[in-house]
C-alpha cells in the first residue's frame, strides 16, 4: 500500500475536503488516543477527520517515559485487569502492529532485603510474565530471572555494592512516543482519514441539543470554517475539561493533570547493560536505555498551571538526581544532564487526593447527542481506548458499522520491516551509508526508510549527518516536512527528532541548519527562517531558566517567557 504523506499540500487538501463534506466522525485531539481513534474509525469504513490545535503529539504523547508496558506497580494495587489488558497490547505492538517502533528493553530491579523481598517481588514479576503469555501475545520476550548480587553488579556495574543484596531482571518495551503518534496519523491517512495539525476547534456546531460538527480555525493560513460531522470525539487529554467548556455543558467527569519530569543523560554516565527500576516513597523510578542516552524518570505531582508547557523546577530535578544517586557508585550531577522534559498525565479526578493513586483506567461518555468524550487511560492501551470511543460513537450513527479491526492493522512502515532489517547490510552498500545509519533509519521509519533514502538519491548532500547532532541525517529534517506533518522548527527538533533533549546545547547549534533545510519545503523566506530560529532559541532559554527556579509557580512563570511560534 502506498504510504500517505502529511506534507503542506496534503494538509491544505484535507482541510478543504473537511469543509466540503459531512464526516461520519471528527476526532478532536492529535495525541495517541486521538490518532488511534481516527485509525479505528477509518478502518471501519467511516468517513473520518482529525484535527489538532498544535502539532501531532505536542502534549502528553511526546513527553512520556517512552515505555510500552503493563505497569508492574498496578499489580501491587491489585489492578489485574488493567495490567492484563496492557500486556496484551504490548505483545500486539511488539509482534504485529509496530515492530519497527516498539522494541524490547531489559530492566533490573535491585533487591534491598533478603528472602521476603525476593519472594514478594519475584512473585509479582512471575505473575507479570504469566499474564503476558496468557494474553496470547506475550511470547518473544525473555522471562524474568533472579540474580545474585555479584551477577547483578556484572550486568549493572554502576550500582553501589551496598545498594542491593540481589536483583530481578525482567523485560518490557519502549517506543519513541511522538514518532509513534505521527505514524498512527499517517496510517489513518493511508486508509482515507483527513488529517490536519495546527487546526484548532474554537466552537461546536449545534442543532438544538445535538452537536453536528465543529468550527475550526486554521492557525497556519488564517480563517475559520465549519466541519460537519455525525459524531465528534473529544480526545484532548488534559484539555478535556476546556474542550467540554465549548459546549457549555457540565461534564460527567473531570480530568486532573499530574506532572512527570524526565532527565536525559549520556550513556557513558551510567555503566550498565540494562535499564533500572527503583522503588521510591511515592512510586517507582526508571532508568531507561535510550540510544546513546539514558532517560531517568519520573515524578508524580499535581499540576494546575499552564498545560501546554509544563515546567520542570529545580526541585523536580533534584528529586530525580537524589533518588537515582542513592544507588549509583558514581553520582550524577547537574552537569551530566543533557535534556529535561516535563509532561502531564490525564488522570480521572475523584478517586483519590494523591495523583499517584488516581486511576489510569479510561472512561467514555456521551454527554450530549453527537459528542463522545474519551479520557484517562495510559499510552500502552491507546488502541483499546480508541476502540471504546468509536464503539460509543457508532451508537449515534444511523447505519450499521463494522467491528474494530485495528488488532490486525499494521502501522505504516511495519510491513516488510523484518526482511529489510535482515538485508540492512545490502541496503547500506547500495545507499553508500554505514550499516549503523541504515539501522537507525529502519528503527525510526521501518519500510518507509526507502522514502528517506530516495531523498538522498535525489540530493546526496542530504545523506550527510547534522554537524551538531550527528545521530540524524539531513534528509530526516526534510522528510519530517514532506511526509510527517512538521510545520515549524520546534516540531522537528523536539518531536520528529529528539535533538532538543539529546544534545547539551538542546538543539540551538542545529537550529539554523534545520530551518534552512525546512525552508524550501514549507515556503519560508529568510525572514521566516530567522523568526523560527529566534523563537527556538528563546524557548530553550526559557526552559533553562525555569529549571533553575525553586518551585512550580516560579518555573511556570519563567517558561511562559517564550510564547508559541503560532499563538493560540
Amino acid at each position: 500500500m502506498r504510504t500517505a504523506a502529511l506534507g503542506p499540500e496534503q494538509r491544505a487538501q484535507a482541510l478543504a475536503s473537511m469543509a466540503e463534506t459531512e464526516l461520519d466522525v471528527l476526532v478532536v485531539g492529535g495525541g495517541v488516543v486521538g490518532a488511534g481513534t481516527a485509525l479505528d474509525a477509518v478502518t471501519r469504513g467511516l468517513a473520518t477527520g482529525i484535527v489538532e490545535a498544535r502539532d501531532w503529539a505536542s502534549g502528553t504523547s511526546s513527553r512520556s517515559s517512552k515505555l510500552i508496558h503493563g505497569g508492574l506497580r498496578y499489580l501491587e494495587m491489585l489492578d489485574f485487569a488493567l495490567v492484563r489488558e496492557a500486556l496484551k497490547e504490548r505483545g500486539l505492538l511488539l509482534s504485529r502492529l509496530a515492530p519497527h517502533l516498539v522494541k524490547p528493553v531489559p530492566f533490573l530491579y535491585p533487591l534491598q532485603h533478603r528472602a521476603w523481598e525476593r519472594l514478594y517481588a519475584g512473585s509479582g514479576v512471575a505473575m507479570y510474565d504469566v499474564m503476558s503469555v496468557s494474553s496470547g501475545h506475550g511470547r518473544g520476550l525473555p522471562t524474568h530471572r533472579h540474580l545474585t548480587r555479584r551477577h547483578a553488579l556484572r550486568v549493572a556495574p554502576a550500582l553501589r555494592k551496598d545498594a542491593l543484596v540481589g536483583a530481578l531482571q525482567y523485560y518490557d518495551a519502549q517506543v519513541d512516543d511522538a514518532r509513534f503518534v505521527a505514524t498512527l496519523v499517517r496510517t489513518a491517512a493511508e486508509y482515507g482519514a483527513l488529517a490536519a495539525n495546527r487546526a484548532r476547534v474554537v466552537g461546536f456546531l449545534r442543532e438544538g441539543e445535538r452537536v453536528v460538527g465543529a468550527r475550526i480555525e486554521d492557525l497556519e493560513q488564517g480563517g475559520e470554517f465549519e466541519v460537519r460531522a455525525k459524531q465528534v470525539v473529544n480526545a484532548t487529554g488534559v484539555w478535556t475539561d476546556d474542550t467540554q467548556g465549548l459546549i457549555a455543558e457540565r461534564g460527567q467527569f473531570h480530568v486532573r493533570a499530574s506532572k512527570g519530569i524526565h532527565l536525559v543523560v549520556p550513556k557513558d554516565r551510567i555503566n550498565s547493560s540494562t535499564g533500572l527500576i527503583l522503588r521510591t516513597e511515592k512510586s517507582v523510578l526508571f532508568v531507561i536505555p535510550w540510544g546513546r542516552h539514558w532517560v531517568v524518570g519520573t515524578t508524580d505531582t499535581d499540576w494546575d498551571l499552564d498545560k501546554a508547557h509544563p515546567a520542570a523546577s529545580s526541585a523536580d530535578i533534584d528529586y530525580l538526581l537524589d533518588h537515582v544517586n542513592a544507588v549509583l557508585s558514581v553520582p550524577l550531577t547537574r552537569d551530566d544532564v543533557q535534556g529535561v522534559y516535563a509532561g502531564l498525565r490525564p488522570l480521572l479526578a475523584g478517586e483519590s487526593e494523591a495523583t499517584s493513586k488516581l486511576s489510569r483506567e479510561h472512561t467514555v461518555a456521551h454527554p450530549v447527542p453527537g459528542l463522545v468524550v474519551i479520557a484517562g487511560g495510559k499510552y500502552t492501551t491507546y488502541r483499546v481506548m480508541a476502540k471504546d470511543a468509536v464503539d460509543e460513537a457508532v451508537h449515534g450513527l444511523d447505519h450499521n458499522v463494522a467491528d474494530c479491526v485495528t488488532e490486525e492493522v499494521r502501522l505504516a512502515g511495519a510491513e516488510g520491516y523484518h526482511a529489510l532489517w535482515n538485508g540492512r547490510a545490502r541496503i547500506a552498500e547500495r545507499a553508500g551509508l554505514h550499516v549503523a545509519r541504515v539501522e537507525h533509519l529502519l528503527g525510526r521509519y521501518g519500510s518507509m526508510a526507502d522514502e528517506v533514502l530516495a531523498l538522498i538519491d535525489e540530493d546526496p548532500r542530504l545523506g550527510e549527518p547534522l554537524p551538531a547532532a550527528d545521530d540524524y541525517l539531513r534528509a530526516e529534517i526534510v522528510y519530517a516536512c514532506t511526509h510527517e506533518g512538521a510545520r515549524h522548527l520546534d516540531d522537528v527538533l523536539t518531536r520528529r527528532t529528539r535533538i532538543s533533549i539529546e544534545t547539551f546545547d538542546r538543539g540551538t547549534l542545529s537550529a539554523r541548519e534545520c530551518a534552512e533545510l525546512m525552508a524550501p519545503v514549507l515556503g519560508w523566506d529568510a525572514g521566516q527562517v530567522d523568526r523560527e530560529v529566534a523563537h527556538y532559541e528563546k524557548r530553550v532559554e526559557a526552559e533553562r531558566e525555569s529549571q533553575l527556579q525553586p518551585d512550580d509557580q516560579t518555573a511556570d512563570a519563567a517558561r511562559l517567557g517564550a510564547p508559541d511560534i503560532v499563538p493560540l
